[in-house]
């Protein structure tokens, strides 16, 4: 049974995001948002993100990820925020670990 990060899991990631923002970074953050069935991690997971690719977190477990990470970097230079949202009907299920099933929904955005 898979169970939400920890409140400490969670300000190391924060922790993190506010030192890369200090030295110049720009920082962009992805948070699950919502699941149906059988999914990597559990709502209010959380990736940060940084410019050089850096990133400290989880919000799959899996190649969602990459994903996540490509699209973090698109809304850090737009300013944009973006869900994405990964499935067993998405044609990329097995590619991004869901072949099991289950859905999953990630938000992204820049942080400041």
């Amino acid at each position: 049974m898979m169970t939400p990060q920890s409140s400490m899991q969670q300000d190391n990631i924060l922790d993190q995001a506010s030192s890369w923002l200090a030295r110049g970074h720009c920082v962009a953050l992805a948070t699950v948002i919502s699941t149906w069935g059988s999914s990597p991690r559990p709502v209010g997971s959380q990736l940060a993100i940084n410019n050089t690719k850096s990133f400290v977190g989880s919000v799959s477990g899996g190649c969602i990820e990459g994903s996540v990470i490509e699209t973090a970097l698109a809304v850090m230079q737009s300013g944009k925020p973006s869900i994405l949202k990964f499935s067993v009907s998405n044609e990329l299920a097995w590619e991004v670990g869901l072949a099991c099933g289950g859905t999953i929904e990630v938000y992204v955005e820049r942080i400041e």
